[in-house]
């Protein structure tokens, strides 16, 4: 054997290459193998670990995709390569293409969050600003179209760069969701789960069209502001409490600390019965049996005639039916002007509409009424 022959043989063992990426990163989506001017020798062996997927491009075209496994490239592996090339009777020399090596592996615990409040619309509290953040997982379930669609010729393409595009992605979506959930307000932070579920759902049809598969999404917490929490759960309480027990209790400690304010040892002597009368009635209250033991059959007390009714007015302003309001409130809207005496007013038991001036009792609003002389001495 010749010189030459020696130094085509040590060369045809040198050109058959091994293709593959050991990945020792944790961030890293898509790896491009890379080879001087992108050369790739015949009958290269092609090794796709667990995890990954190899993607090959031919002059920005999507070729052919392995999966994990040990290939040798050739054209019966390369097909579509292949017909790319326009080989007719297969291939001795390197071939140019692009090895991408996409990590399919679930990425997990990825944080998203709205960068600045968001405003939601609410019947008893009207606007308020809500923020939100969470987690989420993802995977790469098309290699191809995510190579074509979001990598393109990035030879080290991270989790950091298309959580980027992710983050605003979702933001998106989870606010145009919220909004049309038109939960109330408080719902919000104690349905998070559901509010997840649904919003995975909206957002994974726009994960799909890049070739990534929304695996799971989470929202860990829904806040507003302090104020808007104290009128929540303000409004919470009064919702489930006894108004009347309420308004008891609140007179007692108000007639206490006026007992106190006082001064003295008779006004806290009356401040203390008062306390204490009170509260045996409202213990009474919510334990008649008791009251019965210890004080025997309770007494009759008599019971005093119900106030008496306000007379309320309605009245139109600018062509408009306003109130109702009371007779003081109508002399004040009389005096500012908003009113006149030819005003239409009504009341409860009034026919038809009359104006102010007509109606007896408002007459008074009018002046000009002249008092008795004094009695003489």
């Amino acid at each position: 054997m010749g010189l030459f022959d020696e130094i085509k043989k040590k060369l045809s063992h040198e050109f058959i290459d091994i293709v593959e990426w050991l990945d020792n990163t944790n961030d890293t989506i898509v790896h491009r193998f890379e080879r001087y001017q992108n050369e790739i020798k015949n009958n290269a062996k092609l090794i796709v670990r667990e995890g990954q997927t190899a993607v090959f491009i031919n002059e920005g075209q999507l070729a052919d995709v392995f999966t994990p496994g040990t290939y040798d490239l050739t054209t019966q592996n390369l097909p579509i390569l292949a017909t790319l090339k326009g080989w007719k009777y297969g291939f001795d020399s390197p071939f140019k293409a692009e090895v991408y090596f996409v990590n399919t592996r679930l990425f997990t615990d990825e944080k998203w969050g709205t960068k600045n409040p968001f405003m939601l619309s609410d019947e008893r509290f009207g606007l308020v600003e809500i923020r939100a953040f969470g987690t989420y997982s993802f995977r790469i379930n098309d290699p191809g179209k995510f190579v074509v669609d979001v990598v393109g010729t990035d030879g080290n393409f991270t989790n950091y760069e298309v959580n980027e595009h992710l983050k605003s992605l979702i933001v998106t979506r989870f606010t145009d969701t919220v909004g049309e959930a038109n939960l109330p307000i408080e719902l919000y932070a104690a349905n998070t789960t559901e509010l997840s579920e649904t919003c995975q759902e909206v957002m994974q049809p726009e994960f799909g069209r890049v070739g990534i598969e929304l695996e799971k999404f989470y929202i860990e917490n829904v806040s507003m502001p302090e104020e808007l929490k104290k009128e929540i759960f303000e409004y919470s309480r009064l919702d489930k409490l006894d108004m009347t027990k309420l308004a008891q209790f609140k007179a007692a400690k108000a007639m206490e600390a006026a007992a106190k304010n006082e001064g003295g040892t008779a006004g806290a002597g009356m401040g203390m019965g008062m306390g204490f009368v009170l509260a045996q009635q409202m213990g009474g209250m919510m334990n008649p049996q008791a009251q019965q033991q210890v004080f025997g059959a309770p007494q009759q007390v008599a019971t005093p005639p119900p106030m008496p009714t306000q007379v309320m007015y309605h009245y139109a302003s600018n062509g408009q039916q306003m109130g109702p309001v009371s007779i003081d409130k109508l002399k004040e809207l009389f005096a500012s002007r908003t009113v006149n005496k030819d005003s239409l007013v009504w009341k409860q038991g009034m026919q038809n509409w009359t104006a102010l001036k007509d109606v007896e009792e408002l007459k008074s609003f009018l002046g000009g009424s002249t008092p008795p002389p004094l009695p003489t001495a």
